[in-house]
């Protein structure tokens, strides 16, 4: 009776298309809507959670507002770095200057930093080192060229053992790091180059820390509040003298925003969806006054309310499902268009989405179709016959 009833309901279906397709729309439009919004949120999600682990999800960051009359000094870096729950503490000294070679020049931002930045920040090098301690120490003009710095002052040539002039000083080039793919990189775009924290404060005329990065030994959480405990008793148990950041609470708060977007955006797609679900009723409804005549000849034939209000339930549910696919087809492609655009963040179409959308066009098809269905089966034979339309 199923197979029988599914052949009745294609046949009704595939003898008006277009009427068909139009009510498909308002599904497929609502499909579409979900799905894609849905994967937008995630994909960009995903790339914005994975740019914040490139950039360190385990670390700790303090800025130093106002230091109370004891400012941090470069030695104090080993007290914290002392901490139980502390791995490495760097300083994270900044000026804006002018980097020259030859007749290139390049405006660039100058970090005065520790061997230990490396490790905190999760630096890789193409070429040449790091600082070292002794350059610290000595206070020595070497630096280190981020790869588009190098790129853009010698082209494709090894810069290291090469002088350039930064903010009228000299320095040698001693290592360049990898390139920086990340998405966030290619947002904030410019410069840098990173030099001994002891010469760097020299040029900036700033000899103490006013902002230092740290990484865990174990848990963030526990490093946070030690660090915050240690800077508190720094600062006379004044919170606004400094602001710490917790990098993993970051990302956790960015978990939190998304998650909460996507249902938000999921909400307002499944509006669309409920449309397209009135759109079924509404040609159901006309199909089954259409079609009295051939409801009052099945009932008189012997088919019950039963056999009846199957078919029309299976119409509608066809009608639904049809335009989920064609939503989902449809919605691939523009994901994929996305994907090639956007060029850096993948789009995809994930598992429980499809899932979603299909569970929700099913409800549809099934609660708008139920009406209707009700209608025709309870049509009364003898009056069904008689109907003329």
């Amino acid at each position: 009776m199923i197979l029988q009833s599914i052949k009745m309901a294609w046949e009704a279906i595939t003898s008006n298309k277009l009427r068909s397709f139009l009510t498909m729309l308002g599904i497929i439009i609502g499909v579409v809507a979900l799905v894609v919004l849905v994967s937008l949120v995630n994909g960009a999600t995903g790339a914005v959670t994975s740019e914040i682990t490139a950039l360190g999800n385990d670390m700790v960051t303090v800025n130093v507002r106002d230091d109370k009359g004891s400012p941090i000094r470069l030695e104090d870096l080993d007290e914290i770095a002392s901490l139980s729950a502390v791995g490495d503490a760097a300083p994270s000294g900044s000026m804006n200057t002018t980097a020259k070679f030859g007749y290139s020049d390049v405006s660039v931002s100058l970090y005065g930093t520790t061997p230990a930045y490396y490790n905190v920040q999760g630096l890789k090098l193409k070429y040449g080192r790091f600082l070292k301690s002794a350059d610290v120490e000595n206070a020595s003009y070497v630096t280190v060229l981020a790869y588009n710095t190098a790129e853009e002052l010698f082209g494709k040539a090894d810069a290291v053992g090469e002088q350039i002039t930064i903010g009228g000083r000299n320095f040698l080039v001693v290592g360049v790091l990898e390139e920086d793919t990340s998405l966030f990189a290619s947002m904030i775009g410019g410069y840098s180059a990173y030099a001994p924290f002891t010469v760097e404060s020299r040029m900036a005329d700033e000899p103490y820390v006013t902002a230092l990065s740290v990484s865990p030994s174990g848990n963030t959480d526990d490093t946070e509040s030690q660090v915050k405990s240690f800077m508190l008793t720094r600062f006379h148990q004044d919170k606004d003298a400094f602001r710490l950041m917790n990098m993993s609470s970051i990302s956790d708060a960015m978990g939190t925003v998304t998650g909460t977007l996507s249902l938000l955006l999921g909400g307002i797609a499944a509006i669309s969806l409920l449309v397209g679900g009135i759109g079924i009723m509404n040609i159901m409804l006309v199909s089954v006054t259409e079609r009295t005549k051939e409801i009052g000849i099945r009932k008189a034939i012997g088919a019950g309310k039963k056999s009846i209000m199957m078919q029309f339930l299976i119409e509608a549910l066809m009608v639904s499902l049809m335009g989920c696919l064609l939503g989902l087809a449809l919605s691939w492609v523009i994901l994929e268009i996305a994907t090639v655009v956007a060029k850096t963040i993948t789009f995809s179409m994930s598992l429980g989405v499809v899932l979603l959308a299909v569970g929700f066009a099913s409800a549809i098809g099934l609660i708008f179709g139920l009406y209707p269905a009700n209608k025709a089966a309870n049509k009364h034979p003898i009056e069904a016959l008689r109907y003329e339309g």
